[in-house]
């Protein structure tokens, strides 16, 4: 399941592919637009700066804006920065990956062979989607 905060990144970056490119929006535009605590947000979008997904710009007319295209935000990217892993099970997790405790051998582990397949089909789909993907389907 997605996190709150991942979800309102998704929303927030949405929002701002919508606008003009390099075109900046405050913060408080974003947040009534999208129902997004400012509070909140502001950690959010300072998240998604320093990973280089937007850019800002400081004083009147000032604030967010994509520094990528829409197409190029990746779905997964964007999971991946605020909610973690996207594998199921830790033990088939290409980035986060962790032993499980109760398994005692993983190339015999049903398991663990069943969640590689959904982990891969999970990110085919996820990798191929991006934010203009949402974009598209809100229009």
């Amino acid at each position: 399941m997605l996190s709150k905060k991942t979800k309102y990144a998704l929303h927030a970056l949405t929002y701002l592919a919508k606008k003009e490119a390099n075109e900046p929006t405050l913060i408080l535009e974003i947040s009534e637009n999208g129902h997004i605590p400012r509070k909140f947000l502001e950690s959010i979008l300072l998240d998604l700066k320093k990973q280089g997904i937007l850019n800002s710009k400081m004083g009147k007319g000032g604030g967010y804006f994509l520094r990528q295209t829409p197409t190029e935000i990746q779905i997964s990217t964007i999971i991946r920065l605020f909610n973690g892993p996207i594998a199921l099970l830790p033990c088939v997790s290409l980035n986060y990956y962790q032993r499980c405790d109760e398994c005692t051998d993983e190339k015999t582990c049903g398991l663990n062979k069943v969640f590689i397949d959904v982990r891969n089909e999970t990110l085919r789909i996820l990798e191929n989607k991006s934010i203009q993907d949402i974009v598209d389907q809100e229009l």
